[in-house]
């Protein structure tokens, strides 16, 4: 066990961020100062002596991970980077959730500097910790596997801090399911429980118990109770020995249980509600002051010798980055091959050859998209290997897996179908959508992998959160959503996705991909690993389709467009037959087909129909005006969307005297051919109304 000591020093740097906070807070007029205060000691102990962290250099790879999943104590975490110089000043915390501020109100990764996810819906940083723990094991099996236990630069651990509310989240039950079942021993959880949310005692609604729940999902579990005497007694010695006891042990995640009292030491407000979510009052920050020896008519005062001891931490955390990087380099000596692997990865770059490697697909078989998506995926990976990924319990639905490869867990997690490795690439998330999200969040966040999950497109309701912040953050995961419309049949209403697209086409930064034919579908892959800035969904078919015959180029005569246009987001598939369009037929995914037989009839009819496949609204309008006026000029009036969900996504696409098939209400148990049939997915139907949308025109 290392050395450890707890001095004067260490308490007045405490009680100083204990100040700070209240001070924060009571300057915002809002926030919650409680905890902030009560886990000062924690915070202090593993910024100064516990964690490994350079806190000039926020990017290091080899340093410990930090998350406040209590996302709304934010000022306990931006307290901790002022006094140890993570580039954050007095002036900062003054102007705690105030517009463009450093401070906001729950931590925003990429918004200020150190802060490693966007923790604010509870449970979503811890369960996102879970996938910080699932890539610092798949790097290290990725760039160092052989080295000893602890002695690669890979090597680190992801702390976290979780409050009631967090533990009171449904997800974070499923991730941490997994992490116990994956021995994910590089997670540390501390548990604040003070047993006090915003409706005051969590009696009312909360009441198993924790720490029997964790131990039962395989985690290893301490308890260290500062209230136990009776005498409420911050035994600091005692929680650093839990975490000595953590990091040493082996096949286990560990969860800290730290029973607290929310808001000490304030005299009249600590262990209530009032104290976790709004500022304490000037008459409570008075007392507090007092009773903690300063001064109550100073405000944001931080004795000089503190700032001086703590700001140590910048000496420390070089030296131990610089004690690294010896290590590193000769980890890159000695494995040029791997180092040469890091160092495309972390440019961002696609391998040599990608495009070259997608497969190509016959046009005289129809395939589902999502088995075409299941052949790139395996295109991919011998290209790729820090692409990994999997499904929640549906890989022979969503055609996820890695072809030869094992899957990611411990030997004794084998099955008769699966065989695992520590670092195996196919993952298995079981029956835990919300889990899985968050989970894919991150492993991204944490760097240097690039994942992937699936399940059947009506569950990503289940996943929703997880994707937006996602969104947020600019994290660049892969959802693969298969089962996309009523058209998968007979699971009916409860299974089929209505709504879905156009209510994930509303998350702001959310690329949603739905390919046309098997063709569209290598494309659209190629295209979302370029994206290194936002998540990408792609939306899949159960059924099968045929694939387009194309040229080269863009569409022309009877020839249609390659499909490299994908990239574009929507594109002219097929022209006009005279180059000039009566009325233009937008479609999606299966739908594409019966745009195109349509365009048919009504040539025979002798109205001239342009075919645009739209697989990606998002990637259309980040073209250029000039480009979209081109696939959809504004003279050319008479349009019609053909996608099996319903119509919102398109309403600014077509216009008023536009029309749209649609489905704007439930689906039902049949076959997928009846349900478009009667559900009026059909050529006849789409040749009706691109005639009422000429005539409106």
């Amino acid at each position: 066990m290392a050395e450890f000591t707890w001095d004067a020093i260490d308490r007045k740097a405490v009680d100083t961020a204990r100040v700070l906070a209240a001070d924060s807070v009571e300057a915002a007029g809002n926030g919650h100062p409680g905890t902030a205060m009560s886990l000062a000691p924690l915070a202090h102990l593993l910024f100064q002596k516990v964690m490994r962290r350079d806190p000039s250099d926020s990017t290091w790879i080899g340093r410990d991970r930090f998350i406040l999943s209590a996302g709304h104590a934010s000022i306990l975490q931006y307290v901790q980077f002022y006094l140890h110089g993570y580039g954050l000043d007095l002036e900062d915390l003054q102007h705690l959730r105030k517009w463009g501020s450093k401070t906001p109100g729950h931590p925003e990764y990429g918004h200020t500097d150190g802060v490693e996810i966007t923790t604010g819906p509870l449970g979503q940083g811890l369960a996102s910790a879970v996938g910080f723990g699932y890539a610092q094991r798949f790097e290290r099996g990725l760039f160092d596997a052989e080295a000893a236990e602890g002695q690669s630069p890979f090597d680190h651990f992801t702390y976290v801090i979780a409050g009631d509310g967090d533990m009171q989240e449904g997800v974070t039950n499923e991730a941490a399911s997994l992490a116990g079942r994956q021995q994910l021993d590089n997670l540390v959880v501390f548990y604040d429980s003070n047993q006090i949310s915003i409706e005051d005692d969590t009696d009312i609604s909360f009441s198993e118990s924790v720490p029997d729940r964790y131990a039962a999902l395989g985690w290893h579990v301490q308890v260290v109770d500062w209230k136990k005497t009776g005498e409420y007694s911050e035994d600091v010695e005692a929680l650093h020995a839990a975490i000595e006891t953590a990091k040493a042990t082996t096949g286990k995640p560990s969860l800290i249980v730290l029973k607290t009292i929310i808001g000490w030491p304030s005299p009249t407000k600590q262990n209530t509600g009032k104290i976790h979510g709004s500022a304490l009052g000037t008459d409570e920050i008075v007392g507090l002051k007092e009773v903690l020896g300063f001064d109550p008519s100073q405000t944001f005062h931080v004795d000089p010798e503190v700032l001086e001891y703590t700001r140590g931490a910048i000496a420390k955390g070089q030296a131990e980055h610089a004690e690294w990087q010896k290590a590193f380099d000769a980890w890159a000596e000695s494995h040029p091959e791997k180092k040469q692997l890091l160092d495309r990865i972390n440019a961002g770059e696609l391998p040599e050859g990608l495009e070259e490697a997608l497969p190509v697909f016959p046009t005289d078989k129809a395939v589902s998209t999502r088995a075409a998506s299941g052949k790139v995926i395996n295109a991919i990976a011998p290209l790729m290997p820090e692409f990994w990924g999997g499904s929640a319990d549906l890989a022979e639905s969503n055609l996820t897996t890695i072809e030869g490869a094992n899957s990611f867990g411990p030997l004794d997690a084998a099955t008769k179908a699966w065989s695992t490795d520590p670092y195996g690439r196919v993952l298995h998330f079981g029956i835990r959508e919300h889990a899985m999200g968050s989970i894919l969040s991150g492993i991204v966040l944490h760097g240097n992998t690039r994942p992937f999950g699936g399940t059947f497109l009506i569950f990503s309701d289940y996943m929703r959160p997880a994707v937006r912040l996602a969104a947020l953050m600019q994290a660049p995961a892969i959802y693969v959503w298969t089962h996309d419309s009523i058209a998968l049949g007979e699971d009916g209403p409860t299974h089929q996705p209505i709504e879905q697209l156009s209510a994930l086409r509303a998350i702001p930064g959310l690329d949603v991909v739905r390919p046309a034919d098997a063709t569209e579908v290598a494309y659209a892959w190629l295209e979302m690993l370029k994206h290194n800035d936002r998540p990408a969904g792609i939306a899949l078919s159960r059924q099968n389709l045929p694939v387009f015959e194309r040229g080269e180029g863009d569409a022309s005569g009877e020839v249609f467009a390659s499909a490299k246009n994908v990239a574009k987001g929507a594109y002219i598939l097929a022209e006009a037959p005279n180059g000039t369009p009566d009325v233009i037929l937008i479609a999606t995914g299966s739908e594409v087909q019966i745009a195109v037989e349509a365009r048919e009839q009504l040539k025979g009819e002798g109205i001239n129909a342009r075919v645009v496949s739209a697989p990606s609204l998002e990637w259309f309008r980040a073209q250029s005006e000039n480009y979209q006026d081109q696939v959809l000029p504004k003279d050319v009036t008479a349009r019609v969307s053909v996608e099996a969900g319903i119509a919102m996504s398109w309403r600014d696409i077509v216009g008023d005297k536009g029309r749209s098939v649609s489905i704007e209400h439930f689906g039902a148990s049949a076959d997928y051919q009846t349900l478009f049939t009667e559900f009026g997915f059909t050529t006849e139907h789409v040749v009706a109304a691109a005639k009422e949308s000429i005539a409106a025109s």
